[in-house]
């Protein structure tokens, strides 16, 4: 089976390279779709100097929409029977991509998710979270995602999320920004698919170095977890 990766990208110089080396030297037949959300630092220029091995498409958007809104684009041009989203950060490690996608090639599942929590993950490590405000309220936002949606995961809002591809296209996504994540959880537990989660290593980076994700989106995804509960 082929696996096709999405990766949102938005100002990431300092670690685009790196991330793509580690996917390409991960041995599974793939396929890597590149989104440059409209990024203002070297990016696009390092995008322009690539080999055709770390990337099957790559699409710039004009400005910056959001992640949400470069997982949209990137979608079109998938044709691998498994998706995952990958951030080009190096917080997530595309070692565990073959863990990830095994539910889904034995048919076990449609939907895994990577978490970075799972008590039993060797990987469990409260310091890889930058902050313990972090760690808080990652916790309170999949907490009241698993009593809207009736689930048990430990990690609602991990990067992680893997897909068989007829399940990701089914999903009608709206969100732009990082409220893709409780918009997608919302609607996989309306259209009834069980989400098994996996436990993945995990290196938080600080503002410092790029960290995008702020206090807003946090409200954002509250909002998103009512709004496609009860109104869409």
């Amino acid at each position: 089976m082929k696996l096709s990766i999405i990766i949102p990208v938005y100002n990431e110089e300092l670690t685009l390279l790196e991330i793509l080396k580690k996917i390409n030297a991960i041995k599974l037949n793939k396929e890597i779709i590149i989104v440059n959300d409209g990024s203002n630092d070297n990016t696009k220029k390092i995008l322009k100097t690539l080999s055709k091995k770390f990337y099957k498409k790559i699409i710039h958007h004009k400005k910056n929409y959001g992640k949400g809104a470069a997982i949209i684009s990137g979608r079109k041009h998938i044709s691998g029977d498994i998706v995952i989203i990958q951030d080009a950060d190096l917080e997530y490690d595309p070692k565990d991509y073959k863990k990830l996608i095994n539910p889904i090639i034995k048919k076990e599942y449609k939907v895994a998710y990577g978490s970075r929590v799972l008590k039993k993950s060797r990987y469990h490590n409260s310091k890889n979270f930058i902050s313990l405000t972090r760690i808080f309220f990652n916790h309170f936002l999949t907490i009241l995602s698993n009593i809207i949606n009736n689930q048990n995961l430990t990690d609602a809002h991990t990067c992680y999320k893997v897909f068989l591809t007829d399940v990701f296209l089914k999903l009608e996504l709206k969100e732009k920004g990082f409220a893709f994540c409780p918009e997608v959880t919302t609607k996989l537990s309306k259209q009834n698919y069980k989400i098994f989660e996996i436990p993945i290593s995990y290196k938080g980076r600080t503002y410092d170095n790029g960290k995008k994700i702020t206090s807003i989106d946090g409200l954002s995804a509250l909002i998103s977890l009512v709004k496609y509960r009860i109104f869409d």
